[in-house]
């Protein structure tokens, strides 16, 4: 998976058997993505095709049976005549698999899920509710546990996908409106919906690749940290978990039933903290405005484009177009999403941790394996590096780790807990450089807070003579109540 944000296009294949022809086909831009290949999408039946010579059509359709060449002409329309969204999801669908049922890098093929899977993650689901029952004060989250094959994760989290990516595309699908001059925009209507059309079947290319990529290695519906599947349904991967722990010398078993832990703690979290969602999704949608658009580079792309050879678009973004803005509200963005992502997983951390520590006896290295996971560019990281241009820090997830942890020993279950009450109760960057200072603060309790208001706002419609009255007396009390907390 590529690196750059919204690097469009598969990487040219390697020649086989000395082919040099091929080889000189490919870096003069006749495989995927290049000159040869008009519109550089890797999903066209036999995209490329040698024997072409200079003529594009040629080369991509020349050694194409009828059915092929009927599905290529069927998809360039479907690019051209779409009219939805930044996104063509159509295409992200269909690409992502496509992606799956060609299989991962080492092989092994996308499958359904049997009666023996099923059953083995519906009782390690089970078992890690029971033992999460004991470090945390947030009840079950999971009304179900199913187990997944790659192509039903992709179908069920792609409208999540949506909602994370639309505001970062709708970016420069503006853009690509605003490049030209307000009196000439009046005349290029048609090649700006043309190149609107073509940007969103672009983005649904990349996006579906990189779905389809993700449905290879994630072995659940959380592992990106961000609630991607139903509520209150645990999944599991059965296949991508064998793989998981194909070179870990641990019981499968034992595998299965920790990435259960922390499936389940997710659920658990996100089902019992109801701003967590929205909070979440909101710091996407917060650091996606601050991101700007090299619009120099597509003004050049614009001025010079040819509707003959519309991958000159694609071959901008894979250069990259998207900057950060180098502004406190776009690195307040940046720190608000980091460490609310940071919180999240660094409380699964710790609570699977301390679940499994006296219960497994690989539980410790399953942790420092799915942590250098994240180091090296894990799901959470590739995802938000390709799509959003953001990478995680693991720094931050294991300082987090570390003071729920402090937490725990210092207030309880129920203290450290209670702080997902109200969001302005946890923790902040600063915190996670400073967790003795943290831990030992005095919080306020913004439940007491919240049972005032719900009585100030119930009182507001009883009888109306007594309405004065009674929010004096609310609004005396809570000067009392707020008196008593300064002096705390």
């Amino acid at each position: 998976m590529s690196d750059t944000p919204f690097g469009f296009g598969l990487p040219p294949e390697e020649p086989e058997n000395g082919d040099e022809g091929k080889k000189k086909d490919q870096q003069g831009g006749g495989g995927q993505g290049g000159a040869a290949n008009p519109f550089g999408f890797g999903g066209f039946p036999g995209a490329g095709a040698p024997g072409g010579g200079d003529n594009p059509f040629a080369a991509m359709f020349g050694n194409m049976n009828p059915n092929d060449l009927g599905a290529a002409f069927q998809q360039l329309g479907q690019m051209l005549s779409y009219e939805g969204g930044p996104v063509n999801w159509d295409m992200a669908k269909q690409i992502a698999r496509q992606t799956v049922s060609q299989g991962t890098a080492d092989g092994t093929k996308d499958a359904s899920v049997g009666p023996a899977d099923r059953s083995a993650v519906e009782e390690a689901v089970r078992l890690a509710d029971l033992w999460l029952d004991g470090v945390t004060s947030l009840p079950s989250g999971a009304s179900t546990a199913v187990a997944w094959s790659r192509a039903e994760w992709v179908e069920a989290t792609l409208p999540v996908w949506q909602e994370l990516v639309d505001p970062v595309a709708e970016r420069v699908g503006t853009a690509m409106g605003d490049v030209l001059p307000e009196e000439m925009q009046a005349m290029a209507g048609p090649l700006i919906g043309m190149m609107r059309s073509m940007g969103g079947a672009m983005f649904g290319q990349q996006i579906g690749q990189a779905v389809g990529a993700l449905a290879g290695e994630v072995v659940g519906s959380s592992d990106v940290g961000l609630p991607l599947g139903p509520a209150g349904k645990a999944a599991l991967l059965p296949l991508n978990i064998e793989a998981f722990g194909k070179d870990l010398s641990v019981d499968l078993n034992e595998v299965r039933l920790y990435l259960a832990l922390r499936e389940a703690a997710h659920q658990r979290l996100f089902a019992h903290v109801p701003w967590l969602r929205s909070h979440l999704f909101g710091a996407v949608e917060g650091y996606a405005r601050g991101i700007k658009v090299d619009t120099s580079k597509l003004e050049d792309v614009v001025g010079q484009f040819d509707p003959q050879n519309p991958e000159e678009i694609q071959q901008a973004l894979q250069q990259g177009m998207f900057q950060p803005e180098d502004t406190p509200e776009q690195k307040t963005a940046l720190a608000r999403l980091e460490t609310a992502l940071a919180l999240v997983e660094g409380w699964v951390d710790a609570v699977v941790h301390e679940a499994a520590k006296d219960r497994l006896s690989s539980a410790a290295a399953l942790r420092e394996t799915l942590r250098r996971r994240r180091a090296s560019g894990g799901p959470a990281e590739q995802t938000f590096a390709t799509l959003i241009g953001l990478e995680l820090r693991p720094r931050r997830l294991r300082d987090a780790s570390r003071l729920w942890a402090s937490l725990t020993d210092a207030r309880g279950v129920d203290g450290r807990d209670g702080l997902w009450e109200h969001p302005d109760m946890l923790p902040t960057a600063e915190d996670l450089d400073d967790p003795d200072g943290f831990v030992h603060r005095e919080q306020l309790d913004f439940s007491e807070l919240d049972k005032m208001l719900g009585e100030a706002a119930s009182g507001s419609s009883g009888a109306k003579p007594d309405l004065k009255k009674d929010a004096e007396g609310e609004q005396a009390e809570g000067d009392e109540s707020g008196e008593g907390d300064s002096e705390k």
